[in-house]
């Protein structure tokens, strides 16, 4: 190479080696003023020398980020006093299918001044009340209804499914829908915030759900999901060792309860279901045992039954010794229905075989004892008219105040409303 084409070659170099220094001098102060994002490294401030010490060591008195504020936890307090004649407003809100049919609702529970229906329909997207998505069963809508509400919320809203008659309404409150929303105590729902719509523990209490299980439950497939889920949903909760209450995804909240939560939580949760890759089941069976944890701050929530069937729905045996007298009676007379319906399945099974020229598989077949049947009917007809009296007896003595106070172990005085 000439010298003469040599010189603009160094020239180049020259300028280039000048401009990276340069550059290089510019980074090394400015880098550690940039933000850092969570999970690559401590941010430490504006300069190196503001965090180490004579001895050029790092100090260790930096703070980690404010999470607290960003997931606040809630402030839980009874209810505050409302008068005695205080006039609840409700608003029923119901999930359902477009096969489910609700005209029961119109005629059993008419919306009123004070109480109305919200009925959305899950899979209908040109519904007038539909989720955002059709994911997550319940979950969906009782989050976008809360959403959707929270500035504008009822003294207390019910949250439950279509049925009108489905085995997980309580029994002795006639399995019907209808029934417990009658005669559901909205000044219950005040004091106590939440309150699960079933009162019977089983299924899921006192100790149902364990997310530390690593074995699967065919009964309970969401268990073994529960841990990493709840690390997503409550990310600052320690992850319980069981979770409990009675099932089933049907419950009454106070509006100071939901509003004891900021609205950007729900918005957080339902965040959750539109994104979680669980299956629609899972995902929604995921929060039947999450829903307490979210509106009392207790991973196990577990009323006595005498105590929630009284206080909250007016049927009052008595006490804990007069409930489970009555709960005796009563399984008694379930077992005996439990065996006459066996007996009857086991004679209709043979007869639909001799009807139906099947002499191989009669022979094959579990034959009922004879007369067996009878007496079935005999102990059936002795203890209904016993476990209804009870039943009767339970409701009139609801209809006091006081009895439900002092089950339920709460103070009451003269004038004092339920």
């Amino acid at each position: 190479m000439t010298k003469r084409k040599l010189v603009p070659f160094l020239a180049l170099l020259v300028v280039f080696s000048l401009v990276f220094l340069w550059y290089s001098s510019i980074v090394q102060k400015t880098w550690p003023d940039l933000p850092q994002r969570i999970g690559l490294g401590d941010h430490f401030g504006g300069h190196p020398s503001e965090n180490t010490d004579e001895g050029g060591s790092w100090k260790s008195d930096h703070k980690d980020p404010d999470y607290v504020n960003w997931n606040p936890k809630p402030d839980y307090k009874p209810g505050s006093p409302m008068p005695g004649n205080h006039n609840f407003t409700t608003v029923l809100v119901i999930t359902k299918t477009k096969e489910e049919d609700v005209s029961w609702m119109d005629k059993k529970l008419p919306d009123t001044a004070s109480f109305k229906k919200a009925i959305y329909v899950a899979d209908d997207p040109s519904a007038p009340l539909h989720p955002p998505k059709n994911k997550g069963h319940e979950v969906m809508v009782y989050l976008s209804w809360i959403i959707d509400n929270y500035d504008n919320l009822p003294d207390v809203a019910v949250f439950m499914h279509a049925h009108e008659r489905t085995w997980h309404n309580d029994d002795i409150l006639n399995n019907n829908a209808a029934d417990l929303v009658k005669r559901l105590s909205r000044p219950r729902v005040w004091r106590e915030g939440y309150v699960n719509m079933r009162c019977s523990w089983y299924p899921g209490c006192p100790d149902w759900m364990h997310p530390g299980e690593t074995e699967e439950n065919v009964y309970k497939q969401e268990e073994v999901l529960l841990a990493k889920s709840w690390s997503e949903l409550f990310p600052l909760d320690e992850v319980p060792s069981v979770l409990a209450q009675p099932c089933c995804a049907q419950f009454a909240l106070s509006r100071e309860r939901i509003q004891a939560k900021p609205h950007a939580q729900y918005v957080w949760y339902r965040n959750w279901l539109f994104s979680t890759k669980l299956p629609d089941f899972l995902s929604g069976r995921i929060w039947e045992y999450v829903w307490q944890f979210v509106f009392t701050g207790d991973n196990v929530y577990c009323p006595k039954e005498n105590v929630c069937f009284c206080d909250q729905f007016g049927s009052c045996f008595g006490g804990e010794h007069e409930y489970d007298e009555f709960m005796k009676v009563k399984r008694e007379l379930d077992d005996r229905q439990g065996d006459l319906n066996h007996w009857d399945d086991l004679q209709r099974a043979i007869d639909e075989a001799n009807e139906e020229g099947r002499p191989d598989e009669v022979a094959q077949l579990e034959i009922p004892e004879a007369g067996k049947d009878e007496e079935f009917k005999k102990e059936i007809e002795r203890l209904r008219p016993i476990v209804d009296k009870l039943k009767d007896e339970a409701i009139e003595r609801g209809k006091d105040p006081k009895n439900r106070a002092k089950e339920a172990g709460r103070e009451w005085h003269e004038g004092d409303g339920f």
